[in-house]
């Protein structure tokens, strides 16, 4: 590694640029709340009853006693999921005002607001594109359906530049990627691509059109470079679930909670994970298997899997080619969060 990035300037300049930003962020996750306002098909929160694992704590007083904790032991940046987070804004301003780096997860039905939002970063879900994000959505928690879940989501963030949409591609949705991307577009947003993995399904990562799913994500990415975030590589990466070394699973997987006795070999077997990462329940004291359901064979989370390229830099030394495709990569992840020196706004001064 030391001799190509001598032989490259530049490359040495960005390699060490997003080495040095990547290496000053110490995350964790947290269910800000067990609640939520639709039910999404599929939801691995709900499926597995993750609602029933911890009963939600909701004092602000023991919440920001939670938050001192982290950040004393050296967190300082905060994905905040649920449940749906924007239902309890005091609480996120938990988490603002004692951590400089926030992220919160939405299903886009309810805006956060601006106003003392400014730096939280905005991330909307949306599943399968076109009629499929409604099918797949749009259900309240009574079961009643409704509509225009996205039409709603993209008004709700309307030139927002804290706001981007993960978008989680589908098989059933490749029809629609073209379009769901134009119109992200066109509202002023910037998209990362997903892959729908439905946990209330015997087979939650068919792939009976897997190819043609991964040509059509390419394609669109290439149509509408300055929307869609996500790194080809990554693309294919997130859709195969297989990198150029190895496949995607638990025993690579780095986003693992620290302090889940579970994971003590998963730990020791070498293969990096987060360090001090944790995914903490609503109730402020228990601590979940992982950032997502820790059902690892129906998994293809997005922030895992990308977690998974990041902490591998080592694995693309073969050449200067793969060495610079790992910093597009990493430039490319850092640059879907708004408080990110690698966002578009913050590069404007925004």
């Amino acid at each position: 590694m030391r001799e190509l990035l001598a032989a490259d300037p530049e490359l040495q300049a960005r390699f060490d640029a997003v080495r040095r930003f990547g290496a000053g962020i110490r995350s964790s996750e947290y269910h800000l709340t067990n609640a939520c306002n639709i039910r999404c098909k599929g939801c691995w929160f709900f499926t597995y009853e993750f609602q029933k694992s911890a009963k939600e704590n909701t004092s602000l007083a023991d919440l920001k006693a939670f938050v001192a904790a982290e950040t004393a032991r050296g967190i300082n940046a905060a994905l905040l999921i649920g449940g749906e987070p924007t239902l309890f804004a005091d609480r996120i301003a938990v988490y603002r005002d004692a951590m400089p780096y926030v992220t919160i997860s939405t299903n886009g039905l309810k805006p956060l607001p601006r106003a003392g939002f400014e730096d939280i970063t905005v991330a909307v879900s949306l599943f399968g594109g076109g009629p499929l994000d409604d099918e797949l959505r749009a259900i309240r928690p009574n079961g009643k359906r409704f509509t225009d879940l996205f039409d709603t989501a993209l008004e709700n963030y309307r030139d927002d530049p804290r706001a981007g949409f993960i978008y989680a591609l589908s098989e059933d949705g490749i029809d629609y990627i073209d379009d769901t991307v134009r119109r992200i577009r066109d509202n002023g947003n910037r998209v990362h691509f997903n892959f729908y993995s439905s946990y209330d399904s015997d087979d939650p990562l068919y792939a009976v059109r897997t190819r043609e799913l991964l040509t059509e994500a390419l394609r669109v990415r290439a149509a509408y470079p300055e929307t869609v975030i996500s790194h080809p590589y990554s693309i294919e990466v997130m859709i195969t679930g297989r990198s150029h070394w190895g496949e995607f699973g638990y025993d690579v997987c780095p986003s693992v909670s620290s302090a889940n006795a579970a994971h003590n070999a998963r730990i020791r077997n070498g293969n990096p994970v987060l360090p001090m990462f944790n995914t903490w329940a609503a109730d402020l004291e228990t601590v979940h298997f992982c950032c997502t359901s820790g059902h690892c064979a129906s998994c293809r989370d997005s922030q895992a899997v990308f977690s998974w390229l990041m902490v591998s830099p080592h694995r693309f030394t073969e050449s200067a080619e793969q060495l610079w495709t790992w910093v597009q990569l990493a430039e490319s992840y850092w640059s879907q969060f708004s408080w990110s020196p690698f966002h578009p706004s913050y590069q404007e001064g925004a």
